[in-house]
């Protein structure tokens, strides 16, 4: 079987090659060298050979300098990992946000500080309003699952995933605040954790599924929390000592 490929990039596209301490760092496409089986970029100023043969293929396209800093991922051209790290890594260093709405997946970027973006007035700005006219928060995602419940009469789930120290304990906090508040029994939530791990002082071991009840009214009437074990994986060996008898 002969197998035909084309490159349709233009000369001087900005793309993206890897890097083993910045991930992706971005290069210029300069053409396609002999038997298309590299192609030639200039990097730092200097020319130099990428691998084109299947699967490689050519290095991701960036996007247009006007997309930098999108509040949504859907709206890049251009969506592969490259594309997706960079642009939150605008936003978080050049926008001080730590949200960016993926559709309606909400990515959250830890922080590891205090953020003043969870107050009174904050809530205030969210409540009633669309997902798409105001800028990621986890305000706007409890927004939308408690208006939807309240005029559809629907239960709504919200799906909080992520890895050790991701934060997903204090996004269900705050979560479960907006609700507190929109449901007329405002008080101070605490998180929940209890082991120290090298990413996370505050880790918690359990998975927590909490059901939180609401009136007609959208007033909350009762609440419950059912904890299950998520990291078995985590036991791999049991300790032995040995004793010495004297």
């Amino acid at each position: 079987m002969n197998i035909v490929t084309v490159f349709v990039v233009s000369q001087g596209a900005c793309v993206w090659v890897p890097d083993p301490e910045a991930v992706q760092n971005a290069s210029y496409f300069i053409y396609i060298g002999a038997n298309h089986l590299y192609a030639i970029l200039l990097f730092l100023n200097k020319e130099m050979e990428y691998p084109v043969l299947p699967p490689v293929g050519l290095p991701p396209l960036r996007n247009p300098d006007i997309l930098e800093g999108e509040n949504d991922l859907t709206a890049l051209t251009f969506l592969h990992e490259p594309a997706v790290l960079h642009n939150l890594r605008v936003r978080f260093l050049d926008y001080s946000s730590i949200y960016t709405y993926c559709q309606i997946v909400l990515v959250v970027l830890n922080p590891y500080e205090q953020l003043p973006i969870y107050g009174e007035e904050v809530i205030d700005a969210y409540s009633g309003q669309d997902m798409a006219d105001m800028e990621p928060h986890i305000f706007s995602v409890a927004e939308e699952a408690y208006r939807t419940m309240i005029r559809e009469e629907k239960n709504q789930s919200i799906i909080i995933s992520g890895e050790s120290g991701s934060s997903k304990t204090v996004s269900a906090k705050f979560t479960m605040h907006y609700f507190a508040v929109m449901g007329g029994a405002a008080q101070q939530t605490s998180a929940i954790g209890n082991a120290k791990t090298t990413r996370n002082n505050n880790s918690s071991r359990f998975g927590k599924y909490i059901e939180i009840g609401f009136g007609r009214r959208g007033d909350i009437i009762g609440a419950n929390m059912r904890t299950y074990l998520l990291e078995k994986s985590r036991v791999v060996f049991q300790v032995l000592w040995e004793g010495i008898c004297l």
